[in-house]
C-alpha cells in the first residue's frame, strides 16, 4: 500500500462510518458516496495537484470530500474552524489553495479571510450538494502517484512559527501501515474518534487506520464528556486513541459518568503530549484495559514510536520503541550517541518527510545525513524504549544547568491534590531563568505543600520557585500544553 486515495475495502456489507446524530454507512455505501463525490469535483474543474482548504464541521461529509479529493489527486488541507480571522490569513496564506471547501454554517471569520485573499468558496451540505461560490480554473484530474502529495498540514507551533507539512501518499500509507500493526487492528475492532480530524493524530489514528483494516469508525463531532460512555455502550467501541487531557477529564468524572468498570476496551491509546506515570496507572486500574503510550508528530505522518500490547512489554513513562521507524539519539557535535545518552531524537523511516514547503532555513536545519532532527530531547536505552525530557527550546536553562520540564510536571503528577500540571521558564535575575510551575488542583493544598513535595522527589535546582495555581492550562486545539505562553503569563510576578 503506497496510496491512500483508495485505503478502505469497497465491498464489505459491515459499518465503516457512524456519526452519532443518525448516519451508518457500509464500506459499500461509503466507497459509493466517495466515487460519486469524486465525479462532481471533476466535473467542477478540481483535479490533478490543486490544493483544497477545508473549513469544515467534523462529520460524514467532511470525511468523503477527504477522499474523494485524495482519489482525483489533490492536496487537502484541513483548517481549524475555531480560528480567528486573522489566524485563518496567516494560514490560508501559507496553504495557497484553489478553493476552500466549506460548510453553509461555516464561521464568519472564513468568509471574511477568503473575501480579503480573493479565495473562491466551495460549499458542501449533508447531503453532499456542493455549491460552488465563486469560479477558478479548471483543472484535470488524475490517479496520484505514491509521491504525490496527499495532505497539507502545519506543525503545532508550540515553539515557534508553524512550519507547512506536506505529506505524501506513500508517508501516509507507511504509517497506517505502522499503526494498525502495532496496535493489531482488525475488522472487528470499533474505534471512537474523539481527535479532531484538521490533525494528524485523528486522521491518522482514529480515521484512516481502523478503516484500513475494515474496523468500524464512530465519528465524535468533537470531545464530549457528557456523551463518551454513551457513544461508547451504543456502538460497542473496543478502543480510542487521545491526547492525556482527554484520558484526565475521563478519569476525574468516571464514576460520576456512570464508566464500566471494567471498560469494554481492547485499549486505550495516549499520544501527542506526554502521559505521567500516575494517569498510565489510574487509566489502566480504572478502565481494566493496557494503556498504550505512543510518540509521534505531525512531519511523521504521526506515529514514531510506540509500547505495544500485551505480552509485549509496555513501559510507564516511555513512548515505547519505533515501529517501522528507525530512532537514535544524537549530542550536540550532531553525532549518534551509545545506549543511555541524552542528547537529540532524531528518526529516518518511509512514513517521514522530506522537506519543509518554502522554508529553506527550516530545511537547512532540520536534516543531517538523512535523519530528521525532531527537535525533542531524549534517552533510549539499550531494549529501544525512548524516554521523552521535552523539547529542546521548552529546555529551562537555570544558569547553564538544563532542566527538562516533564521531569518536574511527573512529581507534580504525582501528588494526589495536583490535577494538572506544567513547569515553565521563568525570568530570574541571578540565574537568567529558573523553574515555576502551575497547576490544576483536585482539592486545595497550598503553595508551600506542593514545594515541599516536590523537595523531596528533585534535585535542590529543579524545585520550582514559584507554583502557581490555575483554574486550567493554556492549551492548542489539540490539547498540548502552551508552556510558551505561561512564561508569557507570568514572567512579569516576580
Amino acid at each position: 500500500m503506497f496510496k491512500v486515495d483508495k485505503i478502505f475495502p469497497e465491498n464489505l456489507k459491515k459499518s465503516a462510518l457512524i456519526i452519532p446524530a443518525g448516519i451508518n454507512w457500509t464500506y459499500t455505501e461509503l466507497e459509493e458516496k466517495v466515487n460519486n463525490l469524486s465525479v462532481e469535483l471533476s466535473n467542477l474543474g478540481i483535479g490533478y495537484k490543486d490544493r483544497l482548504a477545508i473549513v469544515h464541521p467534523q462529520d460524514h461529509a467532511f470525511v468523503t470530500v477527504f477522499f474523494a479529493a485524495l482519489r482525483i489527486g489533490a492536496h487537502l488541507a484541513p483548517l481549524n474552524p475555531a480560528y480567528i480571522t486573522s489566524e485563518f490569513e496567516f494560514y490560508l496564506d501559507v496553504v495557497k489553495p484553489k478553493l476552500i471547501i466549506v460548510s453553509h454554517d461555516t464561521p464568519d471569520e472564513i468568509k471574511i479571510a477568503a473575501n480579503n485573499l480573493h479565495l473562491p468558496l466551495l460549499l458542501i451540505d449533508n447531503s453532499l450538494k456542493l455549491t460552488p461560490a465563486g469560479s477558478w480554473a479548471k483543472s484535470l484530474p488524475d490517479n496520484p502517484s505514491p509521491d504525490d502529495t496527499a495532505l497539507f498540514l502545519h506543525t503545532s507551533g508550540t515553539t515557534g512559527r508553524p512550519k507547512g507539512v506536506p505529506l505524501r501518499h506513500r508517508n501516509l500509507a507507511a504509517s497506517i501501515k505502522n499503526i494498525s500493526g502495532a496496535l493489531k487492528l482488525k475488522e472487528n475492532d470499533t474505534s471512537l474518534c474523539v481527535m479532531p480530524l484538521f490533525h494528524i493524530h485523528g486522521l491518522m489514528v482514529s480515521l484512516f487506520s481502523p478503516l484500513s483494516t475494515g474496523g468500524t469508525v464512530v465519528l465524535a463531532p468533537r470531545f464530549s464528556a457528557s456523551n463518551f460512555w454513551k457513544w461508547v455502550c451504543d456502538f460497542n467501541v473496543n478502543w480510542y486513541s487521545a491526547v492525556p487531557t482527554i484520558h484526565q477529564v475521563l478519569l476525574s468524572r468516571a464514576d460520576e459518568d456512570g464508566a464500566p468498570k471494567p471498560a469494554p476496551f481492547r485499549f486505550i491509546r495516549s499520544s501527542s503530549s506526554p502521559l505521567a506515570i500516575s494517569t498510565f496507572k489510574a487509566l489502566e486500574e480504572r478502565f481494566g484495559c493496557p494503556v498504550i503510550e505512543a510518540y509521534g508528530m505531525t512531519e511523521a505522518s504521526h506515529q514514531i514510536a510506540t509500547n505495544l500490547l500485551p505480552p509485549n512489554g509496555r513501559k510507564a513513562g516511555t513512548v515505547g520503541m519505533g515501529y517501522g521507524v528507525n530512532i537514535s539519539i544524537i549530542g550536540d557535535n550532531n553525532k549518534i550517541l551509545p545506549h543511555n545518552s541524552e542528547g537529540e531524537v532524531v528518526i529516518i523511516g518511509p512514513n517521514v518527510i522530506d522537506h519543509y514547503e518554502n522554508n529553506i532555513e527550516a530545511n537547512k536545519s532540520s536534516f543531517i545525513d538523512g535523519w530528521f532532527r525532531t527537535g525533542d530531547i531524549g534517552v533510549l536505552n539499550k531494549d529501544g524504549y525512548l524516554t521523552l525530557l521535552g523539547r529542546i527550546k521548552e529546555l529551562i536553562n537555570k544558569g547553564g544547568e538544563k532542566i527538562s520540564p516533564a521531569e518536574i510536571d511527573q512529581v507534580l503528577l504525582s501528588h494526589n491534590a495536583v490535577k494538572e500540571a506544567a513547569s515553565f521558564p521563568f525570568p530570574d535575575k541571578k540565574y537568567g531563568e529558573v523553574p515555576a510551575a502551575a497547576v490544576v488542583l483536585k482539592k486545595d493544598i497550598d503553595e508551600q505543600e506542593i514545594l515541599d513535595f516536590c523537595s523531596k522527589h528533585l534535585s535542590s535546582f529543579k524545585v520550582p520557585s514559584k507554583i502557581f495555581i490555575l483554574n486550567e492550562l493554556p492549551k492548542n486545539a489539540t490539547g498540548k500544553i502552551q508552556r510558551k505562553e505561561l512564561t508569557n503569563i507570568f514572567k512579569g510576578k516576580q
